[in-house]
């Protein structure tokens, strides 16, 4: 008889896991995996796509509007927050019922349920317990709420995507990636938004220029931007809510939604009963090839003290598998990550921003170009384009690139290729400019910005 029911169990059926797990059966792995909600995980199910989706929808206003510039003649058509969300819906099912094909198709066992780990090698799933070689940990991350009187009332992104009417009012709390892009689809589908942010500008980690001109094109878009704003009380009433701010200032909202953040999805795992800690974020700490401080078990993805991005757990859960069951010894880097924001207008940036670089190199380069996008010459739209370049000043390897305009994602992907090629500044300079393009200006930014004084 086999020593273990199976050579690796995982936990979470998101995008990590399930990549993990069908590439070790891949190798010939007996593989199960449990997953409590649905295959497909925060990405899949309650994040990237279903949010991504509700972006295109709140892109067509702007297309109407514009049109007119162009000879159309047309009114802006009613929206249908019902309709949209229920093809939203039909997508998320298709997608869902796609992964659990995959994962039968690739040999992986599914169990339905919560699982716990009761040893070092055992998972208990709704009662019934399975022994492995090899445990995965990879199940993702969750909303965090903010400890204020009432938070209880307000709504998160989980709650988010499945309204069953679009409020007349939003509220936001927090100016990180999910709070801008929620502002950006309500906003675009008509409500009323207002952003309560602590500090003085959105999107922390960014890069500063990016991050000012993004707040720059939201108030344009009618968003008001609160800042320096702490909230202190939550109240539910008859036709709202109303929150009451640090200085005892009220706003109120249709629905107030708190996007502060995310923890790793650590509870009721079982994990201090085996002996693994979790660091100050809740998050399992691991080394270089994904292990914990129990050496058969592992974590990838969100739940870890990493980089939170999908395709990071995805290539982590791969690079796991070649590990363990193809003889191919294989962690990742985090260098050169692209990554966007999906908001109106879209940022999209890799590499370091300008602020870490001057932490990291004695001399750096900066290199800006800001303009009007051709496309608002006509629709007369009040919509600019940031690009820059940061380089280092002595081998002028460039280092990061940071847009925010349209189609600024799509760019970032070729760009971060170049970067990981170890692209210099003469490498963009001497490359011809397709044109007429928004991404030709990576290419034809010559003149070296002037360093901001400081006041």
């Amino acid at each position: 008889m086999a020593e273990f029911d199976f050579d690796l169990f995982t936990i979470g059926a998101g995008s990590g896991g399930v990549a993990a797990s069908r590439r070790a059966a891949s190798y010939g792995a007996k593989v199960a995996i449990c997953e409590g909600s649905r295959v497909g995980g925060t990405c899949v199910i309650r994040g990237c796509v279903p949010k991504k989706l509700l972006v295109y929808a709140a892109q067509f206003r702007d297309g109407f509007e514009d049109s007119c510039g162009y000879g159309w003649s047309s009114h802006t058509p009613a929206f249908d927050w019902e309709t949209l969300i229920a093809r939203k819906d039909r997508e998320i099912d298709r997608l869902n019922g796609i992964y659990i094909t995959m994962l039968k198709n690739s040999g992986v066992t599914l169990y339905e349920g919560f699982g716990r780990i009761v040893d070092r090698h055992t998972v208990e799933v709704d009662g019934k317990r399975y022994t492995a070689r090899n445990i995965l940990i990879a199940t993702g991350g969750w909303p965090s709420l903010p400890p204020i009187e009432g938070i209880e009332h307000a709504a998160t992104s989980n709650e988010a995507l499945h309204l069953e009417k679009l409020p007349h009012s939003v509220l936001i709390i927090g100016g990180g990636y999910i709070a801008v892009e929620f502002a950006s689809i309500f906003r675009g589908l008509g409500s009323e938004v207002t952003l309560m942010i602590r500090g003085d500008d959105l999107l922390n980690g960014f890069d500063d220029d990016i991050r000012v001109a993004l707040a720059q094109e939201m108030r344009k878009r009618g968003i008001n931007i609160v800042s320096r704003c702490k909230p202190v009380k939550l109240e539910k009433g008859a036709g709202g809510y109303t929150l009451t701010d640090h200085m005892g200032r009220e706003h109120s909202a249709g629905l107030v939604m708190a996007a502060t953040g995310r923890r790793p999805n650590t509870k009721n795992l079982g994990l201090e009963e085996v002996g693994i800690t979790l660091n100050e974020a809740g998050a399992i700490p691991v080394d270089d090839w994904s292990r914990t401080s129990v050496d058969s078990i592992y974590a990838i993805g969100d739940v870890t003290d990493r980089m939170a991005l999908t395709p990071i757990a995805i290539a982590e859960g791969r690079a796991l598998a070649e590990t363990l069951f193809n003889d191919n010894p294989m962690h990742i880097g985090y260098d050169n990550v692209p990554t966007a924001v999906f908001s109106l207008p879209p940022l999209g940036t890799v590499g370091l921003t300008e602020m870490q670089a001057r932490a990291k190199y004695p001399q750096v380069d900066i290199y800006k170009a800001g303009f009007r996008p051709m496309k608002h010459t006509l629709s007369g739209r009040d919509e600019r384009v940031l690009m820059k370049l940061v380089v280092d000043g002595e081998s002028q390897r460039v280092l990061g690139c940071h847009m925010m305009g349209m189609d600024a994602p799509e760019m970032m992907q070729p760009l971060a290729i170049a970067l990981n090629c170890g692209a210099t500044k003469r490498d963009f300079d001497r490359t011809i400019a397709l044109h007429p393009s928004t991404s030709e200006e990576f290419v034809l930014m010559r003149e070296k910005a002037e360093p901001e004084k400081k006041i």
